[in-house]
């Protein structure tokens, strides 16, 4: 019964979903193209089966799943891989990342024929969901065409957990469907049996996020960009989201008080959002540099705004200090281990469900900074730049946590090779 009110629910809401599609194009124009893929046309089919096929919501999930995917091609270097993403953001990002390794295709609509259509016409042999993403009628067409499915990274916060209990039917039995699910912890773990996966098919394999390397391309384009700014003090506000601009800009202003030649490299987590950003910046009293046009801040600029696409990671390896957004607002926070990972400490506000025990191995070794306001970052910002040794202490901190938690996507890796398509 709850099934067959979701379906009709979603058929429903298709229209609304083309409409919002075509609302963003506005702004991205890459959201009205390629609309069969979304409506189960994927288009002509790879040469041979993919033996691998990755969902990636969007460019956090196309990060985290890159390692998994080159540690496949290199243990598979003849089989195709799949990645399907649902925005266009995400689409460039496996563009960037993976490029000629992989087949891509969005993500169709959770319609049973728009289902059926894409698995008809893209064969594949194992399914890999990153994190969180439930898809009744996904799961339920897989399963009848004998492809297992693992969820990857799982992670349920308390918020989703108890958003996704008061439809407990539904989900048990979309859950019924998964072969495994890898849990980023034993919370995580937990609560996805709460909620009616089968214990004998949860494990608990860690955070695939902690898998991180950096390529040296990457470093070294960080460094040499770090050269051509200079010496001066540079932070970073990466990932901000609407109402933490603000709070990043006035701390900014705190910051230059103190260090009247600091640099704030500004990163808005939507590219729709670049423009009003931009605006703000303008309105605290400074002209962004931006980097979408290929400017570069001269001696005195104050903010620098990163409005180019799939350059976070490089960008953190040119500041000084990391502040991790969707912090400061209610968002849940994104991922520290990226300013981990070059060595820059890292800055947080209290939001940070999405990473709860990330943060919490941070905090416990030492590792993370967390500050409650705008306030409290402008003096944290200002305390770090001031001193080599307390960021020097917090990077070494967060470096142990990060190499002491490696090896989820090996354990991955492995339950995924050992899930054979089952005979229809």
């Amino acid at each position: 019964m709850m099934h067959a009110l979701y379906n009709l629910l979603i058929h429903l809401l298709t229209p609304v979903f083309l409409l919002r599609l075509l609302w963003r194009s506005r702004r991205n124009p890459a959201y009205r193209q390629r609309w069969g893929e979304r409506l189960g046309y994927p288009g002509p089919p790879p040469d041979g089966r993919a033996h691998l096929w990755v969902h990636a919501v969007s460019v956090g999930e196309v990060v985290a799943a890159a390692p998994l995917i080159h540690a496949w091609r290199e243990r598979h270097p003849e089989q195709p891989v799949l990645v399907t993403t649902t925005t266009p953001t995400g689409a460039d990002e496996v563009m960037r990342r993976l490029g000629s390794e992989v087949i891509h295709r969005y993500l169709p609509f959770d319609l049973p024929g728009a289902v059926g259509r894409f698995l008809k016409r893209m064969p594949v042999d194992r399914l890999l969901v990153m994190e969180t993403e439930l898809w009744p009628n996904l799961y339920r067409a897989c399963h009848a065409h004998g492809i297992p499915i693992l969820l990857v990274n799982a992670r349920l916060s308390p918020r989703s957990f108890r958003g996704y209990r008061r439809l407990r039917p539904l989900v048990q039995r979309t859950l019924g469907w998964l072969d495994g699910v890898a849990a980023r912890g034993q919370e995580d773990a937990e609560r996805f049996v709460a909620l009616g996966a089968l214990p004998d098919r949860v494990r608990v394999t860690g955070n695939i996020k902690y898998d991180l390397t950096l390529p040296a391309s990457l470093s070294n384009q960080a460094r040499a960009l770090r050269d051509t700014v200079g010496p001066r003090p540079v932070w970073i506000a990466a990932s901000t989201h609407p109402g933490e601009d603000e709070q990043v800009l006035k701390a900014h202003a705190l910051v230059r008080q103190a260090l009247p030649d600091a640099l704030l490299i500004l990163v808005p987590r939507h590219p729709e959002r670049f423009e009003n950003v931009s605006r703000l910046c303008r309105e605290a009293g400074w002209e962004p540099a931006r980097r979408s046009r290929g400017q570069l801040p001269d001696g005195t600029q104050a903010v620098w705004l990163g409005d180019s696409m799939g350059e976070l990671l490089m960008l953190y390896g040119v500041a000084d200090v990391a502040f991790v957004g969707g912090s400061l607002v209610p968002t849940g926070g994104h991922n520290p281990l990226e300013p981990a990972a070059h060595g820059v400490p890292v800055v947080t506000g209290p939001e940070v469900f999405n990473f709860t025990e990330v943060f919490a191995a941070l905090s416990g070794a030492g590792g993370v900074c967390q500050v409650e306001d705008a306030d409290a970052l402008g003096q944290a910002v200002v305390r770090l730049l001031d001193s080599g040794k307390g960021r020097d202490a917090l990077s070494a901190a967060a470096t142990r946590v990060l190499e002491s938690n490696r090896g989820a996507v090996a354990r991955v890796l492995n339950w995924a090779e050992a899930m054979a398509p089952r005979p229809i």
